[in-house]
């Protein structure tokens, strides 16, 4: 390995560059980037979202009047399913997930706070009576999704 610089790495034998430590970015290329980062209509969500509805589920989406704005509310069968990215909500055990270098606190409070948030929003709508279901990003697969379908459609319309 030869070091570039303070944050660039070469290893020669392979000739792959690592990077280490500070942000790359300017601050203001950064802020854009993460601006566009999107809350709702996310890929993952939307995986979800056509997979059901191709096979004739109709739901709600983002219901205001719930705890947490759940992704997908079915209403009739009290089921509210959030769909989680790894990073924003601290997937624990997600190869996906990794706590950025740069502003290490920042980052560890926001994703705790995050993680807290989640936590106290499940135990809310549980005790209101509602069936919760976490998706991870990580975690979309035909499989997963279709276990999701069968809990959904065995679940006694109210």
């Amino acid at each position: 390995m030869t070091t570039v610089s303070q944050s660039l790495v070469v290893d020669l034998t392979t000739k792959r560059v690592f990077y280490c430590g500070m942000d790359f970015m300017s601050k203001e290329t950064r802020s854009r980037v993460m601006s566009r980062i999107r809350g709702r209509d996310t890929k993952p969500e939307m995986i979800v979202r056509r997979y059901l509805h191709s096979r004739g589920l109709r739901y709600s989406l983002h219901v205001r009047k719930l705890p947490g704005r759940p992704d997908l509310v079915f209403r009739s069968r009290k089921i509210a399913i959030f769909v989680h990215g790894c990073f924003w909500h601290g997937h624990e055990g997600c190869q996906s997930w990794k706590m950025p270098q740069s502003r290490t606190d920042y980052w560890q409070d926001k994703i705790m706070g995050n993680h807290k948030r989640d936590t106290k929003t499940i135990r809310q709508l549980r005790k209101d009576g509602w069936l919760v279901r976490v998706i991870w990003a990580c975690q979309l697969s035909d499989r997963r999704l279709e276990r999701l379908y069968q809990t959904i459609v065995g679940t006694d319309k109210a």
